[in-house]
């Protein structure tokens, strides 16, 4: 969390100013008073930055005083954390930040760069909206700095219903069938069963949920927190069962996962592979960009069971919006804030095929794929994808072994790779 020592103390000065400001207004200020210029950190892009638009679209509508501008930080590929940090410590001011990473939102309040939501929380009445558990997600130290505005199930594979068909292929349901079906589905012209992209981050998501059903919610957030080490024999077992996969004939060669980022065109165009585990973002991208019809032409299952006593598991993640400490505009931000989860912005987002954890969220609005991913989740022992818990440095550092491991997938990798996190590790708490 070292990021932002140099700016500490001018943002702590500038927090104070802000909270004085909004206590001057009475805490937080109604929709309908809100004016002026709206400055949103904004890094997303394609069907996730046309949906934002139609999200801010609609608040202006509602708030005719408000104009909105969305700053983009450089250095968008990949994750997008080192484009924010560049761009707040060379002085960018904005009033709300897009965040999909606790412990980034942990950097940033340390640093003194966002301020406190309690007071906006209780004026606005959003307990009405999120439940504690949300509410929860969103905070460091019972404090909340994060309005969760949509979420989604981590553990879930994608696939093309045609092409599971055609081999033969039910959806697996055990470890065993799903290896199984590699032959099956090699034999009916496919390439290679399972999708990695491997560019920059995606290549850990397997041993994310594998690492919650062969050692639970509990191991994987004391990993997070570092309290247990990266060579532990639990944290092995994991990558060991990743390496059985791909001694099962998974995938591509390591030079195809580690230059692929964009893992659509091998599934649902160029029909190479068949599964893919990826975010719930997928869902808008399939329907706008592919044109492909939700629980018809392609499905999700959720990852298949090990038997090891932790099946009732699932990695989530989630989006948030962190208002700042010295924004121009608290009051819009803090409109928007209350906007956001409510029931204009979360039916837009269901019409783009995410779920809202609102209150105000008519869930009628979701398709067959997203209602089956909301039941998982819903009936799950869940964890925040671990390699957004990680520090910075750390996560950096995590990827890269992994990708190393992907090159390399031995015995003596695996001892060499998780030993090379640890180092990093001890270093970055």
């Amino acid at each position: 969390m070292s990021k932002f020592k140099g700016v500490c103390g001018r943002r702590a000065l500038l927090s104070g100013l802000a909270t004085a400001a909004l206590l001057a207004m009475g805490g937080a200020a109604l929709a309908q008073d809100a004016s002026g210029e709206l400055v949103i950190l904004q890094w997303q892009g394609g069907t996730d930055l046309e949906m934002w638009h139609e999200v801010e679209a609609k608040f202006m509508e509602l708030n005719p005083g408000v104009t909105m501008r969305e700053f983009q930080p450089a250095g968008g590929q990949g994750d997008a954390r080192g484009g924010i940090r560049t761009a707040l410590l060379g002085g960018e001011v904005v009033d709300l930040i897009i965040n999909t990473w606790p412990a980034f939102r942990a950097e940033l309040a340390t640093a003194g760069i966002l301020r406190p939501l309690d007071e906006q929380w209780a004026s606005l009445g959003w307990d009405d909206k999120l439940s504690q558990s949300w509410k929860d997600l969103g905070s460091i130290d019972g404090v909340p700095y994060g309005v969760t505005y949509t979420y989604g199930d981590r553990s879930a594979i994608w696939y093309k219903t045609a092409q599971l068909e055609k081999a033969g292929v039910t959806p697996p349901t055990t470890w065993d069938e799903f290896l199984a079906s590699f032959d099956k589905l090699k034999a009916a012209g496919y390439a290679y069963p399972v999708v990695i992209p491997a560019k920059y981050w995606a290549h850990t998501e397997w041993f994310e949920t594998l690492l919650l059903r062969t050692a639970g919610v509990e191991t994987a957030a004391q990993l997070a927190r570092h309290e247990i080490p990266w060579t532990d024999p639990k944290i092995r077992d994991a990558l060991v069962k990743v390496k059985e996969m791909l001694d099962a004939g998974c995938c591509a060669d390591p030079a195809t996962m580690l230059a692929t980022e964009d893992p659509y065109p091998a599934i649902f165009r160029a029909e190479e592979a068949n599964y893919l585990l990826f975010g719930m973002w997928t869902n808008a991208a399939l329907k706008s960009d592919y044109e492909l019809q939700e629980g018809v032409d392609y499905s999700i299952f959720q990852f298949p069971a090990l038997g090891m006593g932790f099946d009732d598991t699932s990695s989530v993640d989630t989006k948030e919006l962190n208002a700042t400490s010295n924004g121009n505009n608290p009051a819009a931000a803090d409109a928007f804030l209350d906007f956001i989860i409510g029931p204009d912005a979360a039916n837009i987002m269901g019409k783009y095929g995410y779920a809202s954890p609102s209150t105000a969220f008519d869930t009628s609005l979701l398709g067959p794929v997203q209602q089956t991913a909301v039941a998982a989740v819903a009936g799950a022992k869940v964890q925040f994808v671990l390699g957004d818990l990680l520090p910075g440095d750390l996560v950096d550092e995590y990827r890269v072994q992994l990708q190393r491991f992907l090159q390399d997938p031995s015995e003596a990798t695996i001892d060499t790779v998780l030993a090379a996190i640890e180092a990093k590790a001890a270093t970055a708490y």
